[in-house]
């Protein structure tokens, strides 16, 4: 859902590549189409599909609540640390080059998830993953927009938009299917032929293409923003056990706070070369619409984490059933983006960077009234709507204002910015939302010890059946609203934010001296 929900960043991306000087016949052109469909499809299914298998994954793993937020942030971590430095790589070294070594990096690591014996095992195995998506992704854009020129660019991209929509709406279908009729293991392995088909169809037709612009990797930048990012993750992670006053919680957050001002020195020294120029937020319109898309992917984020343990959970829903419930979203935000853009144009941006994520905050305030048991149509799909209506009416806008705020010239990294910033906000909503969670649970056990809390969280989020007594059922169905109301928050703020720090549209780009 994250994916589909930034493909109109990436569509920005796209444009922003210069097409390759050396001239592409049709054949080749039809088939770059096909190999960065099947790429991008990868990661799309990918991250839409695993949130669905994680309370199955939890069970047959016995992993802790703790260890199940890493199943995700593992992979989270590394996509949003070294995407950018992956599209400098691709621009640098070739585009067609860090694709297959992304794709062939991605599959290997599918397989070991899908092997995987233990909790352990998984969670690198993700990191891995996370890694070679952090390739494929920036590179499959780039050589889409290299191979055609302005005149075949707009269809190519919206072919391309419209499998990318298609494949997020039916990944958490197909996974809920899998994981209930053949195993959470699958959802993982169906990534090889995706991968298979994707390397040979790069390696036969798609033509190599690379920046000689482009400066040096900025690999000092891109270690200490995850070294930074893990450390704050790994703290905010062990609260629920340890509390906010243990040593080990107050060092990790004081690592991952010398490693970000850290990346902040390296990244004002870095000049042309940085990874992400601190330059671009003296722009009022840039540095206002990433505090949204933080916020207000924040929010999603914390959806598509914790949204399946409450329908499965406390609704009583299958995976499949639970892959379903955000299939309307997810049309919305693949199909809506055109009409979108209509009334952004007709009623200013700024007004829809305000109303979109105010309405879908009114979405996650009645998802958190909702009667997850009731029926789907009288208890989750009139929230779903709300959202989807209020996402799809931003999204398009959003991008819109990220690439306009700096000019021509720097939309293309405006944009791998503003969609690193998006992946960083899913990290940090599943570790700070899972304290909220644990907090919540724990006050509704009356005062219960940390051990003894953690234990029966585990339980209700695992289903362990005969572990479960009603007082931990009632505290999960007390909790989940808690967060549910948490990231509705998290979107009204972003509202509130684009109000007072997008300009008024005047027609030209809020630039910065850079």
């Amino acid at each position: 859902m994250l994916s589909v929900a930034r493909s109109c960043c990436d569509q920005a991306q796209i444009r922003a590549t210069g097409t390759s000087p050396a001239p592409t016949s049709v054949t080749r052109q039809r088939m770059t189409l096909v190999t960065t469909i099947l790429g991008s499809s990868m990661a799309f299914i990918d991250s839409s599909v695993a949130n669905v298998a994680l309370p199955t994954i939890q069970r047959d793993l016995g992993a802790e609540a703790a260890t199940t937020q890493w199943f995700a942030n593992a992979y989270l971590l590394m996509l949003g640390a070294f995407v950018l430095i992956g599209g400098s790589a691709a621009d640098h070294y070739g585009r067609r080059r860090v694709f297959i070594a992304g794709v062939i990096v991605f599959a290997l690591a599918s397989v070991a998830c899908g092997l995987a014996p233990n909790a352990t095992a998984l969670v690198v195995s993700r990191a891995v993953q996370g890694c070679g998506a952090a390739l494929l992704t920036p590179a499959s854009l780039a050589m889409l927009g290299a191979s055609f020129g302005e005149g075949d660019r707009n269809r190519a991209i919206g072919l391309w938009a419209g499998f990318g929509a298609l494949t997020s709406a039916i990944g958490p279908v197909l996974g809920g299917w899998l994981v209930d009729h053949v195993s959470w293991r699958a959802i993982f392995l169906i990534n090889i032929p995706l991968a298979a088909g994707a390397v040979v169809f790069a390696a036969l037709f798609a033509c190599e293409s690379r920046d000689p612009h482009k400066g040096r990797l900025d690999w000092p930048g891109a270690i200490s923003i995850a070294a930074a990012l893990a450390s704050f993750a790994w703290a905010l992670g062990e609260i629920p056990a340890s509390g906010i006053s243990d040593i080990r919680v107050i060092t990790g957050l004081l690592f991952g706070a010398c490693a970000l001002a850290t990346f902040l020195v390296i990244e004002a020294k870095a000049g042309g070369d940085a990874m992400m120029p601190l330059s671009f937020f003296r722009s009022r319109d840039f540095a206002g619409t990433n505090a949204l898309t933080l916020l207000l992917y924040f929010a999603l984020g914390g959806l598509m984490y914790f949204l399946p343990f409450g329908l499965i959970r406390i609704g009583g829903y299958t995976a499949t059933q639970a892959g379903a419930a955000l299939l309307p979203l997810a049309l919305m935000l693949g199909f809506g983006s055109t009409f979108a853009g209509m009334l952004a144009d007709r009623y200013g941006a700024r007004l829809m960077l305000t109303g979109g994520p105010l309405l879908a905050a009114a979405g996650f305030a009645l998802l958190g009234f909702a009667d997850l048991a009731a029926p789907y149509y009288a208890g989750v799909l009139p929230a779903v709507l709300v959202m989807g209506a209020g996402m799809t009416i931003t999204v398009a806008p959003l991008t819109a204002t990220v690439m306009t705020a700096l000019g021509d010239e720097h939309a293309g990294v405006a944009s791998g910015v503003n969609n690193a910033v998006a992946r960083i906000a899913g990290l940090l909503a599943v570790a700070i939302l899972g304290a909220v969670l644990f907090a919540s649970f724990r006050s509704g056990l009356n005062g219960a010890d940390r051990a003894t809390a953690a234990g029966a969280l585990d339980a209700v989020m695992s289903g362990r059946a005969d572990e479960i007594d009603p007082q931990a059922a009632g505290a999960f169905g007390f909790a989940f609203p808690v967060v549910i109301f948490a990231s509705g928050a998290s979107a009204a703020l972003g509202g509130v934010v684009a109000w007072f720090s997008i300009a008024l549209d005047d027609g030209s780009p809020d630039k910065p001296s850079v």
